[in-house]
């Protein structure tokens, strides 16, 4: 969900510059989570933007996310996971999220875990490696400034791209 459906890094700059007063931007991220491009005293704030309760509620929608999987949910049996179980408190603003931009995909598909290695699927679009390594099918690297230079995985640009991994086949 995070990073593919929606784009929580655009948030967390926002309120971190507000917050900083800095001009942090995403192409400052290169190739790092951001975290890792923040001084380490400002790391407790970055936690803090997770905890509060309605972070995830209000995030903007990655372009072309909710056409491109109202698309598949016609063709496919769509399941999305959220790694929730590492910020327990985003559970019902990230369900409230889902049900505002995603009516279409039935609640019983929403899956929220901690390691995406149980599901039991196809594919698995994601932007985290780490969830991608854990996953016994087929991963789609969903690109984010943090994974820029991971190579293992079919690397999938946009909702776009998705679009045309699945439609465009021979």
């Amino acid at each position: 969900m995070d990073e593919v459906m929606a784009d929580t890094v655009a948030e967390h700059i926002r309120r971190y510059n507000a917050d900083f007063r800095c001009e942090l931007s995403i192409d400052d991220m290169d190739g790092k989570w951001l975290w890792q491009c923040v001084p380490d005293a400002h790391h407790t704030a970055l936690e803090g933007y997770l905890s509060e309760p309605e972070f995830f509620r209000h995030l903007e929608l990655m372009p072309d996310a909710q056409r491109v999987l109202e698309r598949l949910n016609r063709d496919h049996e769509i399941f999305i996971a959220s790694a929730a179980m590492e910020v327990p408190m985003s559970f019902a603003a990230k369900f409230a999220w889902m049900e505002q931009h995603f009516p279409f995909i039935r609640p019983s598909h929403i899956v929220f875990c901690g390691d995406k290695g149980i599901l039991s699927a196809d594919y698995l679009i994601d932007d985290n490696p780490r969830q991608l390594r854990s996953f016994q099918g087929k991963g789609l690297l969903f690109s984010a400034p943090h994974n820029k230079f991971a190579k293992e995985w079919t690397r999938v640009e946009d909702w776009n791209a998705v679009e045309k991994f699945f439609y465009s086949k021979p």
